[in-house]
């Protein structure tokens, strides 16, 4: 793998991962192809990202898909990734007319969207498996056997979590014997809950490596995006996108950059998605991993995306 990216262990694992993951949410988008996907992975290798993000809803199936067929090209990219996957989210009309959207982390479910995104990635097993959004009907038990299943059989390396309650994180760690390495959830200088909901605190405690989904909430923490006029957080935003301009041009950073390094400043050893399909923007946000900011800068933008000093 190229790029000199920093390199992170994933908890107490020997799961070495890069500063920031590539995330593959939109390989399937309009106008996608496999040319297409193969141009977003070069771009991303090249800068050094081994840990690549994907779950069976991106693009119904199509993004795993796409990804698949890279590698099937290209079988020596597979070497050096760390590719994990989310499932536990079901679309309506699956399996059949009528059924709800909805959430199931039953073990048959579980194993059998292994065993689909395995096919579609054209890959032997998933280095890191995450349930994506936690299941109201969830049993810690049922999915902690569905855990050892798909283990021992050799279809998953290692597991994690996505947006989950704390409560459920703890219900789970008590049922399975298999250490939960990673805990993925939205978190930006536009997101900011996991610093005061807990979540971050207990990835801290239990040594979960926190995954930051949407780090540029959205393309809004992006260069040359403006703050909305109304809406939630219009007022913080006013003040933070400023703010943020003015800190990247004394460090010689660009906006996003700025944004991730501002993520990863944090103990916990926050992961940032990047989800850019431009090559260029790609190889642009690994320099970020090289950033440390100062505790005085990290929290004069913390107080900018509050919209108001701390107490």
């Amino acid at each position: 793998m190229g790029g000199a990216m920093k390199q992170i262990r994933l908890g107490d694992s020997d799961i070495q991962v890069s500063r920031m993951a590539y995330g593959c949410w939109r390989m399937a988008g309009q106008g996608a192809s496999v040319a297409g996907a193969s141009a977003m992975v070069h771009a991303a290798v090249e800068a050094g990202y081994t840990l690549f993000d994907h779950a069976d809803i991106y693009g119904r199936g199509e993004c795993e898909s796409l990804f698949g067929r890279v590698l099937a090209k290209e079988p020596g990219l597979r070497k050096g990734m760390v590719i994990a996957s989310k499932c536990g989210i079901r679309a309506g009309d699956d399996p059949a007319p009528g059924a709800p959207h909805r959430y199931d982390f039953s073990a048959s479910h579980l194993i059998a969207s292994v065993e689909g995104s395995l096919a579609r990635l054209g890959i032997a097993h998933l280095d890191l498996l995450q349930l994506h959004r936690p299941d109201y009907l969830a049993d810690p038990q049922e999915m902690a056997e569905a855990f050892r299943k798909l283990h021992s059989s050799g279809k998953v390396r290692a597991f994690g979590v996505s947006n989950f309650r704390p409560s459920l994180v703890v219900l789970l760690v008590k049922r399975t014997s298999l250490p939960l390495l990673v805990h993925q959830v939205e978190i930006s200088l536009a997101q900011l809950d996991p610093f005061t909901d807990g979540v971050l605190d207990q990835c801290l405690e239990l040594g979960l490596q926190p995954l930051a989904w949407s780090p540029l909430a959205g393309g809004l923490l992006g260069q040359g995006s403006a703050a909305p006029a109304s809406g939630p957080g219009a007022l913080a935003q006013s003040a933070l996108l400023p703010a943020m301009d003015a800190m990247a041009a004394k460090l010689g950073l660009s906006r996003e950059q700025l944004a991730l390094a501002w993520l990863m400043r944090h103990p916990s050893g926050i992961i940032p998605i990047v989800g850019s399909t431009q090559p260029k923007r790609i190889r642009q946000a690994a320099a970020a991993s090289q950033v440390e900011l100062s505790r005085e800068d990290w929290y004069a933008l913390l107080n900018a995306a509050r919209g108001e000093r701390l107490p």
